[in-house]
């Protein structure tokens, strides 16, 4: 028997966004350099992954408490509840 697996509540929260930028907005404005990057699932600004030095897309949720962002990287499909720290696949 398979143990039920947790499914994440902020799903239902997911937008379908234009992304704000082609790269992470604030690094972009400082000049820095990116590892991946993240599209908030609410309302499409991008930013760095917590692998950047910026950590620009936990900022934005902390800055918003918009709970999801999606990879933005060609040919991933996941995202990531801040909320409940969970991968979701889309």
């Amino acid at each position: 028997m398979e143990a039920a697996v947790a499914q994440c509540s902020h799903v239902a929260q997911i937008r379908q966004v234009v992304a704000t930028s082609e790269g992470c907005q604030e690094c972009l404005a400082l000049g820095q350099r990116w590892v991946h990057l993240r599209e908030c699932l609410s309302c499409g600004h991008v930013g760095c992954c917590d692998s950047s030095r910026g950590r620009h897309a936990t900022k934005h949720h902390r800055a918003t408490g918009h709970p999801v962002a999606g990879s933005a990287e060609p040919g991933e499909s996941w995202a990531w509840c801040y909320l409940d720290e969970e991968v979701i696949d889309q």
